[in-house]
């Protein structure tokens, strides 16, 4: 189902998307997930970042700004997407993050 319109100004330029996984023989049923679906370029990976990041404490957010360490990734979450598109040693380094199960407790 579709949650919201993600937009670049006034123009749409994809949806967030929440999907649940009915029936599975890999992993267990009944889980759901939100992920973004951009027109121009399919499932958004940064924004899959952002939001693990953001959860696991990767990436502080305060206000409508987001940070990872001592590097404030942009205002707003298109903005960070945008950095964290442009920027791939920074991306690397908070999908090592995320994946090795890491909090942030220490400068990157």
């Amino acid at each position: 189902r579709r949650v919201e319109a993600i937009k670049l100004g006034q123009e749409i330029i994809g949806n967030r998307v929440r999907a649940r996984v009915v029936k599975n023989k890999v992993a267990p049923p009944f889980r759901k997930a939100e992920i973004e679906i951009l027109f121009d370029a399919g499932i958004s990976k940064e924004g899959s970042l952002i939001d693990l990041g953001t959860e696991n404490g990767t990436i502080k957010k305060s206000g409508s700004f987001y940070s990872y360490g001592d590097v404030r990734l942009g205002q707003g979450r298109e903005a960070t997407r945008q950095f964290l598109k442009a920027n791939t040693d920074i991306r690397d380094q908070i999908e090592a993050r995320i994946r090795s199960g890491e909090e942030e407790t220490a400068d990157p």
